[in-house]
């Protein structure tokens, strides 16, 4: 196990996501399940309790913690894409399983989870800066899944 791994607590799938992810994502795998050794308020002896996976290289584990605990958008899973069939592919398998859409490159998967699906040219025309950032900037304000053309003709003026 890394020394430091993200937590993601889901009420009862952990096992189900990480698999999804993992059939989702390269560099993706899940992991040890460890099995509740008994009883607990949200669980029974043998459910999964503690689930290990990567998502993209990133070390996690899912924790069955109960329904208690909701996501937010504090925290996401930001995935880089290199063209539009990436950012599609990611974003339709994401919003297609349960998930949904929302602003600027961000969706939910079905356990509420939220994810950026983020093109590089949108992070490259944020670095350069001045006008051409501007125009980035303004034509994905105006998108949920960002759209690769749009961006990069946003950035020639």
């Amino acid at each position: 196990m890394a020394k430091n791994t993200i937590c993601v607590w889901y009420d009862k799938d952990a096992e189900a996501a990480a698999r999804f992810y993992a059939e989702t994502f390269p560099d993706s795998a899940v992991g040890a399940i460890m099995r509740a050794p008994g009883d607990y308020p949200s669980g029974k002896q043998g459910d999964a309790l503690v689930v290990e996976f990567t998502v993209a290289g990133i070390p996690c584990i899912g924790l069955n913690g109960g329904s208690g605990v909701k996501h937010s958008e504090a925290f996401s899973f930001q995935i880089s894409t290199d063209d539009q069939e990436e950012t599609d592919r990611y974003w339709n398998a994401i919003v297609g399983n349960g998930g949904q859409e929302s602003e600027c490159g961000w969706c939910k998967d079905k356990w509420g989870v939220s994810w950026q699906i983020t093109p590089r040219v949108l992070m490259e025309a944020l670095a350069v800066g001045g006008d051409e950032a501007k125009r980035a900037f303004d034509a994905m304000m105006t998108m949920r899944k960002i759209d690769v053309r749009a961006i990069e003709a946003a950035r020639r003026g």
